[in-house]
């Protein structure tokens, strides 16, 4: 799934495009929720800045669309009405997505669930650029954090495991009774070290304390930004390279090379393989460049929605990317943002006028509460049988903790557009481990699914 294929490496004419080419004063004033007007440079600027080796052999992704009777959308107000729902595998893209609109509520869902069986949709898209870095600087272990089920720590468990690298997993809390889920899946293919809560609270002094166990006497550790930082300042990465890193990786006496990821890969690298995606899905013979798309996912660290916003942002695309907060507050994510903006343009050469962003109208991503907030990781009662009633009527598992509230949101806003134009999509980002640690968790939701 995860095999790697040499798709050319950044150039100078890319850091040329990106700094002289595209030019984003918008960004930072565009109110919350309007489109982007499209940049006549914009397919190029992407086209160099994708211009790289990646992890996923190519970007395509299944695309579904689940469509509703007019009185059966799903709301949370009242009962979950997610029977009599079809699923159409073989949707119309281009310009037949109007033609055969029947104006029954439907959305179209990404299915980035199913690019691997382990390896969540998401984690898949941030690693897709991050790994062949990681490779191309002959690192010989990875180590990250996460909680006890962390999707992220065991994609890149799995991922290092694939490439025959060696990753070591910093788990918060103790080890559970069973092991099951992303728990077993990290336990299998990496190396894991349950920390107390206390320890960490402080996640840099942990990750570094056990990153230089790791590397012992003879090693050493680096961050992963400032291999990010290499990378495109030497812009060197050609298959000789790569073949001449690998080797001196793969040597006996080697010291070991350690780099620090961090908990959820929520980076500006992480960023370039969403970006990859929407160049993909954008293609005429799919969603297109011209049709307005309302665009939404859960959010967890809020990487994957920024990657969305920036890739639409940066091809012109008329598409509005809503975020339901999972994790943190309306700040919190607002924050990230910023963050992840301001990294972006730091690696990438990603040149913006001299503004501040404005709180309340200048953020790309529509960060919106879930219908029901909660506590993070809590399953409120009723929604383990919504994904069920949703798994048995179209064959999409959704999870209650993440993907069900993005499907909550497509639901509605597919009833709101359902005369319109504008066309609503969901990006499945996976999270089908995730139900099996909620399982033991969460006993009594579940042991009513046999009654």
């Amino acid at each position: 799934m995860f095999d790697m294929k040499l798709q050319g490496s950044a150039s100078k004419g890319a850091m040329a495009a990106i700094q002289n080419g595209f030019h984003s004063a918008q960004l930072l004033h565009r109110p919350q929720g309007c489109v982007p007007k499209a940049k006549p440079n914009g397919e190029e600027f992407v086209s160099k800045l994708l211009d790289r080796r990646w992890a996923l052999p190519n970007p395509d992704t299944k695309i579904h669309q689940v469509m509703f009777p007019p009185t059966k959308v799903g709301h949370r107000g009242g009962p979950f009405s997610y029977a009599s729902l079809l699923n159409n595998t073989q949707p119309s893209f281009g310009d037949d997505m109007m033609l055969k609109d029947d104006q029954n509520p439907s959305f179209y869902i990404v299915r980035d669930d199913l690019l691997h069986p382990l390896v969540n949709g998401n984690k898949a898209r941030k690693l897709d650029g991050l790994l062949p870095l990681i490779e191309d600087h002959s690192v010989s272990d990875v180590v990250t954090c996460g909680g006890c089920q962390s999707a992220h720590a065991a994609a890149v468990a799995v991922s290092c495991a694939e490439r025959g690298l060696k990753s070591h997993l910093l788990l918060r809390g103790e080890q559970p009774e069973i092991l099951t889920g992303y728990n077993l899946i990290s336990t299998l293919y990496g190396n894991v070290t349950y920390v107390p809560r206390s320890l960490y609270a402080d996640r840099d002094k942990m990750l570094k304390s056990h990153a230089d166990l790791v590397a012992g006497n003879s090693g050493y550790v680096v961050r992963f930004n400032d291999i990010l930082e290499a990378a495109f300042t030497t812009q060197s990465s050609s298959t000789s390279d790569f073949i001449q890193m690998d080797a001196n990786r793969s040597a006996e006496n080697h010291p070991r090379k350690v780099v620090i990821v961090n908990e959820g890969a929520g980076d500006a690298v992480a960023i370039l393989g969403v970006i990859r995606l929407v160049h993909y899905l954008s293609q005429n013979h799919l969603l297109g460049k011209e049709r307005a798309l309302k665009l939404v996912v859960d959010a967890g660290t809020g990487t994957t929605a920024v990657g969305l916003a920036l890739g639409a942002l940066c091809l012109g695309l008329p598409w509005e990317v809503t975020a339901v907060m999972l994790a943190d507050t309306m700040d919190g994510y607002k924050q990230q943002e910023r963050r992840l903006v301001s990294d972006f343009k730091r690696c990438f050469s990603f040149h913006l006028t001299d503004h501040s962003l404005n709180e309340e109208n200048s953020g790309m991503v529509n960060w919106v509460q879930r219908f029901h907030p909660r506590k993070f990781g809590n399953v409120f009662e009723g929604e383990v049988e919504a994904c069920q009633q949703i798994a048995q009527n179209t064959g999409i598992l959704v999870d209650p903790v993440y993907t069900l509230a993005a499907w909550e949101l497509a639901a509605q806003l597919s009833e709101k557009e359902a005369k319109g134009t504008v066309k609503v999509v969901m990006l499945h980002t996976g999270g089908t481990l995730g139900i099996f640690g909620l399982a033991q968790r969460y006993r009594s939701y579940f042991c009513a699914l046999k009654d």
